[in-house]
Protein backbone atom coordinates (compact mmCIF):
# COMPACT_ATOMS: atom_id res chain seq x y z
CA UNK A 1 0.00 0.00 0.00
CA UNK A 2 2.96 2.21 0.08
CA UNK A 3 4.22 1.64 -3.10
CA UNK A 4 0.45 2.58 -4.51
CA UNK A 5 0.63 5.95 -2.70
CA UNK A 6 3.67 7.84 -4.57
CA UNK A 7 2.03 6.59 -8.03
CA UNK A 8 -1.34 7.72 -6.94
CA UNK A 9 -0.16 10.82 -6.16
CA UNK A 10 2.13 11.09 -9.36
CA UNK A 11 -0.97 10.87 -11.41
CA UNK A 12 -3.09 13.31 -9.87
CA UNK A 13 -0.41 15.91 -10.14
CA UNK A 14 -0.30 14.90 -13.88
CA UNK A 15 -4.16 15.33 -14.14
CA UNK A 16 -3.64 18.97 -12.01
CA UNK A 17 -1.33 19.92 -14.24
CA UNK A 18 -2.86 19.35 -17.75
CA UNK A 19 -6.21 20.53 -16.76
CA UNK A 20 -3.98 23.98 -15.78
CA UNK A 21 -2.49 24.14 -18.76
CA UNK A 22 -5.77 22.59 -21.38
CA UNK A 23 -3.28 19.90 -22.37
CA UNK A 24 -5.00 16.63 -22.80
CA UNK A 25 -5.33 14.38 -19.96
CA UNK A 26 -4.23 11.31 -19.81
CA UNK A 27 -6.88 8.54 -21.79
CA UNK A 28 -6.72 5.25 -19.52
CA UNK A 29 -8.91 3.67 -22.60
CA UNK A 30 -7.11 5.04 -25.12
CA UNK A 31 -4.69 3.17 -27.30
CA UNK A 32 -1.25 4.61 -27.69
CA UNK A 33 0.00 2.82 -30.69
CA UNK A 34 -3.30 2.22 -32.47
CA UNK A 35 -3.25 0.08 -36.11
CA UNK A 36 -4.72 2.54 -38.51
CA UNK A 37 -6.30 -0.23 -40.10
CA UNK A 38 -7.67 -2.29 -37.36
CA UNK A 39 -10.81 -3.23 -37.08
CA UNK A 40 -12.35 -0.35 -34.77
CA UNK A 41 -10.10 1.89 -36.46
CA UNK A 42 -10.72 1.32 -39.84
CA UNK A 43 -14.52 1.42 -39.06
CA UNK A 44 -15.40 4.53 -36.86
CA UNK A 45 -11.25 5.99 -36.69
CA UNK A 46 -8.23 6.39 -34.84
CA UNK A 47 -8.71 7.84 -31.24
CA UNK A 48 -6.29 11.33 -29.83
CA UNK A 49 -3.64 10.46 -28.20
CA UNK A 50 -2.02 13.01 -25.66
CA UNK A 51 0.96 14.93 -26.81
CA UNK A 52 3.01 17.42 -24.79
CA UNK A 53 3.37 19.75 -28.14
CA UNK A 54 0.10 20.04 -29.09
CA UNK A 55 -3.13 22.08 -26.95
CA UNK A 56 -6.49 21.57 -27.37
CA UNK A 57 -9.11 23.99 -27.18
CA UNK A 58 -10.84 24.64 -23.89
CA UNK A 59 -14.19 23.38 -25.17
CA UNK A 60 -13.14 20.12 -26.85
CA UNK A 61 -14.24 16.47 -25.05
CA UNK A 62 -11.83 13.50 -26.12
CA UNK A 63 -13.96 11.03 -25.14
CA UNK A 64 -11.81 7.82 -24.08
CA UNK A 65 -11.75 4.64 -25.86
CA UNK A 66 -11.51 5.31 -29.66
CA UNK A 67 -13.38 3.38 -31.88
CA UNK A 68 -14.17 0.79 -29.37
CA UNK A 69 -16.72 3.49 -27.73
CA UNK A 70 -18.67 3.90 -30.80
CA UNK A 71 -21.50 1.57 -31.36
CA UNK A 72 -22.65 3.28 -34.87
CA UNK A 73 -22.93 5.94 -36.80
CA UNK A 74 -26.02 7.25 -39.36
CA UNK A 75 -25.18 7.14 -42.46
CA UNK A 76 -25.63 11.06 -43.05
CA UNK A 77 -22.57 10.96 -40.62
CA UNK A 78 -24.38 13.74 -37.90
CA UNK A 79 -25.47 10.93 -35.38
CA UNK A 80 -23.05 8.85 -33.43
CA UNK A 81 -24.42 6.21 -30.91
CA UNK A 82 -21.45 6.05 -28.30
CA UNK A 83 -20.87 4.41 -24.97
CA UNK A 84 -22.40 6.72 -22.70
CA UNK A 85 -19.39 5.02 -20.04
CA UNK A 86 -17.17 6.11 -22.21
CA UNK A 87 -14.50 8.20 -20.28
CA UNK A 88 -15.46 11.49 -20.48
CA UNK A 89 -18.48 11.00 -22.35
CA UNK A 90 -20.22 13.13 -19.03
CA UNK A 91 -18.74 16.02 -20.09
CA UNK A 92 -20.08 16.15 -23.73
CA UNK A 93 -23.38 18.89 -24.13
CA UNK A 94 -24.40 20.93 -26.58
CA UNK A 95 -21.97 23.42 -28.01
CA UNK A 96 -18.60 21.39 -26.84
CA UNK A 97 -17.06 20.33 -29.51
CA UNK A 98 -16.66 16.23 -29.45
CA UNK A 99 -13.72 14.24 -29.94
CA UNK A 100 -13.73 10.70 -30.22
CA UNK A 101 -11.75 9.72 -33.25
CA UNK A 102 -10.48 11.01 -36.35
CA UNK A 103 -13.84 10.68 -37.98
CA UNK A 104 -15.71 11.72 -35.09
CA UNK A 105 -15.39 15.45 -34.85
CA UNK A 106 -17.41 18.36 -34.50
CA UNK A 107 -19.61 20.94 -32.50
CA UNK A 108 -22.25 18.88 -30.44
CA UNK A 109 -25.49 20.14 -31.99
CA UNK A 110 -28.09 17.47 -29.87
CA UNK A 111 -27.68 14.91 -26.88
CA UNK A 112 -29.54 12.30 -25.88
CA UNK A 113 -29.44 9.19 -23.77
CA UNK A 114 -31.29 5.88 -24.85
CA UNK A 115 -30.49 3.18 -23.01
CA UNK A 116 -26.59 2.99 -21.90
CA UNK A 117 -25.85 5.02 -24.91
CA UNK A 118 -25.61 8.65 -26.00
CA UNK A 119 -26.51 9.94 -29.10
CA UNK A 120 -24.63 12.82 -30.11
CA UNK A 121 -25.36 14.87 -33.76
CA UNK A 122 -22.49 16.97 -34.50
CA UNK A 123 -21.58 19.63 -36.91
CA UNK A 124 -18.85 20.93 -38.25
CA UNK A 125 -15.83 22.71 -36.99
CA UNK A 126 -12.70 24.10 -38.40
CA UNK A 127 -9.42 22.76 -37.52
CA UNK A 128 -8.36 26.22 -35.18
CA UNK A 129 -12.23 25.06 -33.04
CA UNK A 130 -10.05 22.13 -32.32
CA UNK A 131 -6.62 23.21 -31.71
CA UNK A 132 -5.23 26.10 -30.03
CA UNK A 133 -1.51 25.35 -30.41
CA UNK A 134 0.67 22.64 -32.64
CA UNK A 135 2.23 22.20 -35.48
CA UNK A 136 1.20 18.81 -37.80
CA UNK A 137 3.76 18.42 -40.61
CA UNK A 138 4.32 15.31 -42.52
CA UNK A 139 6.29 15.18 -45.64
CA UNK A 140 6.18 12.21 -48.55
CA UNK A 141 2.50 10.62 -47.97
CA UNK A 142 2.06 7.97 -50.48
CA UNK A 143 -2.02 8.15 -51.82
CA UNK A 144 -1.65 4.00 -51.84
CA UNK A 145 -3.59 1.18 -49.80
CA UNK A 146 -6.99 3.46 -49.92
CA UNK A 147 -9.99 2.81 -47.21
CA UNK A 148 -13.37 3.42 -49.31
CA UNK A 149 -15.84 5.13 -46.56
CA UNK A 150 -19.47 4.18 -48.16
CA UNK A 151 -22.32 6.88 -46.62
CA UNK A 152 -24.94 3.85 -47.71
CA UNK A 153 -28.58 6.00 -48.10
CA UNK A 154 -27.58 9.50 -46.15
CA UNK A 155 -30.30 12.10 -46.60
CA UNK A 156 -28.23 14.59 -48.03
CA UNK A 157 -27.81 12.72 -51.34
CA UNK A 158 -31.40 12.11 -52.07
CA UNK A 159 -33.38 14.50 -53.64
CA UNK A 160 -35.61 17.30 -52.46
CA UNK A 161 -38.81 15.69 -52.53
CA UNK A 162 -36.98 12.30 -51.01
CA UNK A 163 -35.49 13.88 -48.06
CA UNK A 164 -38.35 15.51 -46.92
CA UNK A 165 -40.54 12.56 -46.80
CA UNK A 166 -37.86 10.72 -44.55
CA UNK A 167 -37.53 13.57 -42.49
CA UNK A 168 -41.29 14.35 -41.70
CA UNK A 169 -41.41 14.82 -38.11
CA UNK A 170 -43.44 11.80 -36.48
CA UNK A 171 -45.48 13.73 -34.77
CA UNK A 172 -46.43 15.54 -37.87
CA UNK A 173 -44.81 18.53 -36.60
CA UNK A 174 -41.19 19.79 -36.52
CA UNK A 175 -40.00 20.63 -33.09
CA UNK A 176 -40.27 18.80 -29.46
CA UNK A 177 -43.01 17.41 -27.66
CA UNK A 178 -42.35 19.40 -24.18
CA UNK A 179 -39.79 19.97 -21.99
CA UNK A 180 -38.76 16.45 -21.31
CA UNK A 181 -39.68 14.67 -24.23
CA UNK A 182 -37.67 15.50 -27.36
CA UNK A 183 -39.06 14.62 -30.65
CA UNK A 184 -37.63 11.05 -32.05
CA UNK A 185 -35.20 11.28 -34.36
CA UNK A 186 -36.59 10.37 -38.23
CA UNK A 187 -35.11 6.62 -38.82
CA UNK A 188 -31.48 6.92 -40.50
CA UNK A 189 -29.74 3.94 -41.89
CA UNK A 190 -26.28 3.33 -39.87
CA UNK A 191 -23.35 4.14 -42.58
CA UNK A 192 -22.32 0.56 -44.01
CA UNK A 193 -18.72 -0.72 -43.06
CA UNK A 194 -15.75 0.32 -45.15
CA UNK A 195 -13.97 -1.92 -47.82
CA UNK A 196 -10.26 -1.74 -48.14
CA UNK A 197 -8.80 -1.11 -51.76
CA UNK A 198 -9.97 1.53 -54.93
CA UNK A 199 -11.90 -0.64 -56.89
CA UNK A 200 -15.56 0.87 -58.07
CA UNK A 201 -17.72 1.49 -55.31
CA UNK A 202 -22.06 1.45 -56.72
CA UNK A 203 -24.54 3.35 -55.51
CA UNK A 204 -27.40 5.84 -56.20
CA UNK A 205 -27.85 9.64 -56.16
CA UNK A 206 -31.18 11.36 -56.89
CA UNK A 207 -31.83 9.19 -59.61
CA UNK A 208 -28.42 8.61 -60.86
CA UNK A 209 -26.53 5.10 -60.46
CA UNK A 210 -22.83 6.60 -59.71
CA UNK A 211 -19.75 4.35 -58.96
CA UNK A 212 -16.44 5.56 -57.34
CA UNK A 213 -12.84 4.75 -57.70
CA UNK A 214 -9.32 5.09 -56.68
CA UNK A 215 -7.52 3.33 -59.70
CA UNK A 216 -5.42 5.32 -61.54
CA UNK A 217 -6.92 8.58 -60.18
CA UNK A 218 -10.19 9.87 -59.29
CA UNK A 219 -13.03 8.53 -61.61
CA UNK A 220 -16.82 8.75 -60.88
CA UNK A 221 -19.38 7.35 -63.69
CA UNK A 222 -22.77 8.28 -63.67
CA UNK A 223 -25.95 6.80 -65.25
CA UNK A 224 -29.61 7.96 -65.88
CA UNK A 225 -32.89 6.61 -67.70
CA UNK A 226 -36.01 8.05 -66.57
CA UNK A 227 -39.21 9.16 -68.58
CA UNK A 228 -37.33 9.51 -71.98
CA UNK A 229 -34.03 10.83 -71.36
CA UNK A 230 -30.30 9.46 -70.89
CA UNK A 231 -27.11 10.34 -69.80
CA UNK A 232 -24.38 8.83 -69.10
CA UNK A 233 -20.37 9.21 -68.51
CA UNK A 234 -17.36 9.03 -67.29
CA UNK A 235 -15.15 11.57 -65.61
CA UNK A 236 -11.72 11.22 -63.96
CA UNK A 237 -8.84 13.28 -62.60
CA UNK A 238 -5.85 10.69 -63.35
CA UNK A 239 -2.55 10.69 -61.38
CA UNK A 240 0.27 8.74 -61.38
CA UNK A 241 1.70 7.39 -57.89
CA UNK A 242 0.84 10.90 -56.13
CA UNK A 243 2.52 11.72 -53.21
CA UNK A 244 1.48 14.59 -50.82
CA UNK A 245 2.80 16.58 -48.23
CA UNK A 246 1.49 19.02 -45.29
CA UNK A 247 2.94 21.44 -42.61
CA UNK A 248 0.62 23.56 -40.61
CA UNK A 249 1.31 25.56 -37.69
CA UNK A 250 -1.22 27.04 -35.32
CA UNK A 251 -0.83 29.11 -32.57
CA UNK A 252 -3.41 30.55 -30.07
CA UNK A 253 -6.33 29.24 -32.37
CA UNK A 254 -5.04 30.79 -35.20
CA UNK A 255 -3.23 29.16 -38.60
CA UNK A 256 0.23 31.01 -38.89
CA UNK A 257 1.79 28.74 -41.81
CA UNK A 258 -0.23 26.08 -44.10
CA UNK A 259 1.19 24.30 -46.98
CA UNK A 260 -0.82 21.48 -49.07
CA UNK A 261 1.05 19.67 -51.99
CA UNK A 262 0.25 16.81 -53.64
CA UNK A 263 2.40 15.54 -56.64
CA UNK A 264 1.78 12.96 -59.18
CA UNK A 265 1.24 14.21 -62.85
CA UNK A 266 -2.29 15.23 -62.86
CA UNK A 267 -4.99 14.72 -66.17
CA UNK A 268 -8.36 14.63 -66.89
CA UNK A 269 -10.27 12.17 -68.87
CA UNK A 270 -13.84 12.17 -69.92
CA UNK A 271 -16.40 10.37 -72.24
CA UNK A 272 -20.29 10.81 -72.34
CA UNK A 273 -23.29 9.92 -74.08
CA UNK A 274 -26.66 11.47 -73.79
CA UNK A 275 -30.44 11.51 -76.19
CA UNK A 276 -33.69 12.34 -75.52
CA UNK A 277 -36.59 11.30 -76.84
CA UNK A 278 -39.81 13.28 -75.96
CA UNK A 279 -37.71 13.51 -72.40
CA UNK A 280 -36.87 16.34 -69.97
CA UNK A 281 -33.97 18.75 -69.45
CA UNK A 282 -31.66 17.65 -66.05
CA UNK A 283 -30.12 20.23 -63.33
CA UNK A 284 -29.13 17.76 -60.95
CA UNK A 285 -25.99 18.12 -57.89
CA UNK A 286 -24.80 14.63 -57.04
CA UNK A 287 -22.73 14.61 -53.79
CA UNK A 288 -21.48 10.58 -54.42
CA UNK A 289 -21.84 9.37 -50.86
CA UNK A 290 -18.11 7.55 -50.70
CA UNK A 291 -14.93 8.66 -50.09
CA UNK A 292 -11.70 7.46 -50.05
CA UNK A 293 -9.70 8.26 -46.99
CA UNK A 294 -5.26 7.34 -46.46
CA UNK A 295 -4.89 6.80 -42.99
CA UNK A 296 -2.04 8.25 -41.64
CA UNK A 297 -2.09 7.49 -38.26
CA UNK A 298 -1.41 10.30 -35.76
CA UNK A 299 0.67 13.76 -35.43
CA UNK A 300 1.86 14.62 -32.31
CA UNK A 301 -1.22 12.60 -31.01
CA UNK A 302 -3.68 13.68 -33.57
CA UNK A 303 -5.51 11.44 -35.73
CA UNK A 304 -5.38 12.58 -39.43
CA UNK A 305 -6.25 11.10 -42.98
CA UNK A 306 -5.87 12.30 -46.17
CA UNK A 307 -9.71 11.78 -47.77
CA UNK A 308 -10.87 12.14 -51.61
CA UNK A 309 -13.99 13.09 -52.49
CA UNK A 310 -15.78 13.49 -55.67
CA UNK A 311 -19.18 15.80 -56.82
CA UNK A 312 -20.82 15.80 -60.03
CA UNK A 313 -23.24 18.58 -61.04
CA UNK A 314 -25.34 17.96 -64.68
CA UNK A 315 -26.88 20.52 -67.07
CA UNK A 316 -28.45 19.50 -69.75
CA UNK A 317 -29.79 22.13 -72.18
CA UNK A 318 -31.57 20.17 -75.32
CA UNK A 319 -33.14 22.19 -77.48
CA UNK A 320 -35.66 19.42 -79.31
CA UNK A 321 -37.45 16.59 -77.82
CA UNK A 322 -35.54 13.93 -80.00
CA UNK A 323 -31.78 13.90 -80.25
CA UNK A 324 -28.24 12.58 -79.08
CA UNK A 325 -24.68 13.54 -78.58
CA UNK A 326 -21.66 11.41 -77.19
CA UNK A 327 -17.79 12.92 -76.79
CA UNK A 328 -14.67 12.39 -75.06
CA UNK A 329 -11.44 14.01 -74.28
CA UNK A 330 -8.37 13.49 -72.64
CA UNK A 331 -5.75 15.75 -71.43
CA UNK A 332 -2.77 16.55 -68.84
CA UNK A 333 -3.09 19.03 -66.54
CA UNK A 334 -0.25 20.04 -64.06
CA UNK A 335 2.94 17.67 -62.68
CA UNK A 336 1.55 18.87 -58.86
CA UNK A 337 -0.95 20.97 -57.20
CA UNK A 338 -0.62 22.86 -53.99
CA UNK A 339 -0.64 26.07 -52.09
CA UNK A 340 1.36 27.82 -49.40
CA UNK A 341 -0.33 30.21 -46.59
CA UNK A 342 2.15 32.19 -44.62
CA UNK A 343 1.54 36.11 -43.36
CA UNK A 344 -1.74 36.33 -44.01
CA UNK A 345 -1.71 35.93 -48.38
CA UNK A 346 -2.23 32.34 -50.00
CA UNK A 347 -0.62 31.72 -53.14
CA UNK A 348 -1.12 28.79 -55.29
CA UNK A 349 1.82 25.96 -56.09
CA UNK A 350 0.15 24.25 -59.42
CA UNK A 351 3.33 23.40 -61.75
CA UNK A 352 0.74 23.49 -64.68
CA UNK A 353 1.35 21.39 -68.15
CA UNK A 354 -1.55 21.24 -70.07
CA UNK A 355 -1.63 19.50 -73.08
CA UNK A 356 -4.12 17.48 -75.32
CA UNK A 357 -4.41 14.51 -75.50
CA UNK A 358 -7.82 13.74 -77.27
CA UNK A 359 -9.53 16.15 -78.44
CA UNK A 360 -13.41 16.47 -77.50
CA UNK A 361 -14.45 18.60 -80.32
CA UNK A 362 -12.95 15.97 -83.29
CA UNK A 363 -14.87 13.32 -80.87
CA UNK A 364 -18.12 15.27 -80.79
CA UNK A 365 -20.84 13.59 -83.09
CA UNK A 366 -24.83 12.44 -82.66
CA UNK A 367 -28.17 12.73 -84.57
CA UNK A 368 -29.98 15.76 -83.09
CA UNK A 369 -33.23 17.13 -83.69
CA UNK A 370 -32.80 20.49 -82.56
CA UNK A 371 -29.83 21.85 -80.76
CA UNK A 372 -27.89 19.49 -77.53
CA UNK A 373 -26.36 21.15 -75.08
CA UNK A 374 -24.72 19.50 -71.78
CA UNK A 375 -22.18 20.87 -69.32
CA UNK A 376 -21.09 18.51 -66.87
CA UNK A 377 -18.81 19.79 -63.84
CA UNK A 378 -16.25 17.23 -62.08
CA UNK A 379 -15.30 18.26 -58.73
CA UNK A 380 -12.43 16.22 -56.88
CA UNK A 381 -11.24 16.93 -53.32
CA UNK A 382 -8.61 16.31 -51.16
CA UNK A 383 -8.80 16.82 -47.16
CA UNK A 384 -6.03 16.78 -44.91
CA UNK A 385 -7.18 16.76 -41.66
CA UNK A 386 -10.24 15.23 -39.46
CA UNK A 387 -12.81 13.90 -42.06
CA UNK A 388 -15.69 12.29 -42.42
CA UNK A 389 -18.72 13.03 -45.14
CA UNK A 390 -19.45 16.56 -44.58
CA UNK A 391 -17.63 16.85 -41.16
CA UNK A 392 -13.98 17.90 -42.12
CA UNK A 393 -11.67 20.23 -40.67
CA UNK A 394 -7.72 20.78 -41.73
CA UNK A 395 -6.51 21.85 -45.36
CA UNK A 396 -8.11 21.01 -48.47
CA UNK A 397 -7.31 21.46 -52.22
CA UNK A 398 -9.89 20.98 -54.85
CA UNK A 399 -9.86 20.75 -58.48
CA UNK A 400 -13.38 21.79 -60.72
CA UNK A 401 -13.44 20.67 -64.40
CA UNK A 402 -16.41 21.41 -66.51
CA UNK A 403 -17.04 20.57 -69.95
CA UNK A 404 -19.77 22.18 -72.06
CA UNK A 405 -20.46 21.06 -75.39
CA UNK A 406 -22.93 21.95 -78.20
CA UNK A 407 -24.20 20.19 -81.10
CA UNK A 408 -26.22 21.97 -83.96
CA UNK A 409 -29.28 20.63 -85.24
CA UNK A 410 -28.76 18.21 -88.11
CA UNK A 411 -32.19 19.98 -89.75
CA UNK A 412 -30.81 23.27 -89.80
CA UNK A 413 -27.60 22.49 -91.51
CA UNK A 414 -27.58 20.81 -94.31
CA UNK A 415 -24.38 20.46 -95.04
CA UNK A 416 -22.34 20.22 -91.54
CA UNK A 417 -23.58 20.12 -88.42
CA UNK A 418 -21.90 22.67 -86.14
CA UNK A 419 -20.01 21.52 -82.86
CA UNK A 420 -18.65 23.90 -80.39
CA UNK A 421 -16.65 22.92 -76.59
CA UNK A 422 -15.96 24.96 -73.81
CA UNK A 423 -13.47 23.64 -70.99
CA UNK A 424 -12.78 24.78 -67.81
CA UNK A 425 -10.42 24.07 -64.87
CA UNK A 426 -10.62 25.55 -61.55
CA UNK A 427 -8.92 25.01 -58.22
CA UNK A 428 -10.46 26.35 -54.71
CA UNK A 429 -8.02 25.77 -52.16
CA UNK A 430 -7.60 26.94 -48.42
CA UNK A 431 -8.55 26.04 -44.49
CA UNK A 432 -11.65 24.82 -42.91
CA UNK A 433 -14.82 23.15 -44.70
CA UNK A 434 -17.19 24.03 -47.20
CA UNK A 435 -20.46 21.91 -47.52
CA UNK A 436 -22.05 22.14 -51.11
CA UNK A 437 -25.51 24.40 -51.03
CA UNK A 438 -28.24 21.54 -51.69
CA UNK A 439 -26.39 19.17 -49.04
CA UNK A 440 -26.69 22.25 -46.47
CA UNK A 441 -30.27 22.75 -46.95
CA UNK A 442 -31.15 18.80 -46.35
CA UNK A 443 -28.92 18.94 -43.09
CA UNK A 444 -30.47 22.14 -42.11
CA UNK A 445 -33.86 21.09 -42.58
CA UNK A 446 -33.47 17.68 -40.20
CA UNK A 447 -31.61 20.22 -37.40
CA UNK A 448 -34.82 21.72 -37.70
CA UNK A 449 -36.71 19.35 -36.56
CA UNK A 450 -34.41 19.07 -33.47
CA UNK A 451 -34.55 22.96 -32.65
CA UNK A 452 -31.20 23.21 -33.51
CA UNK A 453 -29.66 26.50 -35.05
CA UNK A 454 -28.76 25.92 -38.89
CA UNK A 455 -25.24 24.92 -39.60
CA UNK A 456 -23.11 27.27 -41.54
CA UNK A 457 -21.99 25.73 -44.84
CA UNK A 458 -18.96 27.50 -45.33
CA UNK A 459 -16.40 27.92 -42.87
CA UNK A 460 -12.90 28.12 -44.67
CA UNK A 461 -10.31 30.38 -44.91
CA UNK A 462 -9.02 31.11 -48.63
CA UNK A 463 -9.11 32.86 -52.00
CA UNK A 464 -11.41 32.50 -54.58
CA UNK A 465 -11.17 29.88 -56.88
CA UNK A 466 -8.06 30.12 -59.15
CA UNK A 467 -8.16 29.24 -62.90
CA UNK A 468 -5.80 26.51 -64.05
CA UNK A 469 -6.63 26.41 -67.84
CA UNK A 470 -9.84 27.44 -69.91
CA UNK A 471 -10.85 26.96 -73.85
CA UNK A 472 -13.67 27.14 -75.90
CA UNK A 473 -13.56 25.97 -79.48
CA UNK A 474 -16.52 26.22 -82.38
CA UNK A 475 -16.67 24.45 -86.12
CA UNK A 476 -17.15 25.96 -88.16
CA UNK A 477 -15.51 28.98 -86.20
CA UNK A 478 -18.11 31.50 -85.29
CA UNK A 479 -21.03 29.89 -85.39
CA UNK A 480 -23.44 31.48 -82.75
CA UNK A 481 -25.69 28.53 -82.79
CA UNK A 482 -22.98 26.32 -81.22
CA UNK A 483 -20.96 28.85 -78.80
CA UNK A 484 -21.19 26.89 -75.11
CA UNK A 485 -21.51 28.38 -72.19
CA UNK A 486 -18.52 29.10 -70.18
CA UNK A 487 -18.60 27.14 -66.88
CA UNK A 488 -17.89 29.51 -64.07
CA UNK A 489 -16.32 27.19 -61.53
CA UNK A 490 -18.52 28.20 -58.91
Amino acid sequence: MRKLVPVVLTVVLLLAATACTGRSPFDPFGVTHEDPYGESALRYGMAPVPHPDLTYQPDVVLVGGGGRAVRSVTADGLTWRIDAAAPRADDLAPGKVMFVTGRGVGRVLDLRREGGDLLVTIGPVTVTDVIRDGTLARQDIAIDDPVAYRAGEPIWALDEEEADAVLASPSGRAGRHGPLRPAPLPPRPAQPAPVRGGGEVTTVVANFSTGVSLHGGAEVSFHYDRDGTKLSGRAALTFDQPRASFHLDIRGGSVSRAELSIAGGFGVRYTFEAGIRNGHNLKAVLPIPVEFAIPMGTVIGVPLALTISQTVKVTTAFGAKAGTVKGNGEFSLAGSLGYGYAGGTFGPQVSKNFHRKESLINSLRGVPVGVMGLLIEHRVRFDLGFSAFVLKAGLFFEVSTAYGTTIGSALGAPLAVCRGVGIGVWASYGIGYTILAPVAKVINKFLRLLNVTPINPSGRLGPPPYRIHSAEEVIPPGTTLCSTPKPSGD
